[in-house]
């Protein structure tokens, strides 16, 4: 299955600009895809204002966020990954998302592959029972 990072990332970004808000991604510069100004990153992260007025020519896609931005006075084309965002946020009131680590999309190729095979297709045998939510009553 496909990620939601980059739905998510869309969606939440026009939740803060409806509401009159300056959208800030909060970015993990140190993400192969991130191309970003590293004179700005700090322990390994970055934030970049993404305000319509602040950038030009965004593009929130599914395979990679670009712009462009001035940093310092300084032209600069930034381009990654959603998966290279950690989070989308209100920097008046904080309020948005940070996003989980994802596992790699490798890994989810390899599941999916024994799906939909019999007992012994394989030669592993019967196939596992998923497991059932455990879920308690709280008073």
């Amino acid at each position: 299955m496909t990620s939601n990072r980059p739905y998510l990332i869309r969606a939440i970004f026009d939740w803060i600009i409806d509401n009159g808000m300056t959208p800030h991604l909060l970015v993990d510069a140190d993400h192969p895809s991130a191309s970003v100004p590293r004179g700005f990153v700090e322990d390994g992260r970055i934030v970049l204002n993404v305000a319509p007025q602040a950038v030009h020519g965004l593009q929130l896609g599914n395979d990679a966020i670009r712009f462009s931005a001035r940093f310092g006075g300084n032209p600069f084309n930034v381009e990654l990954a959603p998966q290279a965002v950690l989070g989308l946020y209100a920097r008046e009131n904080g309020h948005g998302m940070l996003f989980p680590d994802e596992e790699p999309a490798a890994d989810e190729h390899t599941e999916s592959e024994g799906m939909g095979k019999g007992p012994g297709a394989d030669g592993g045998g019967a196939p596992k029972k998923p497991q059932r939510p455990a879920l308690r009553v709280v008073k």
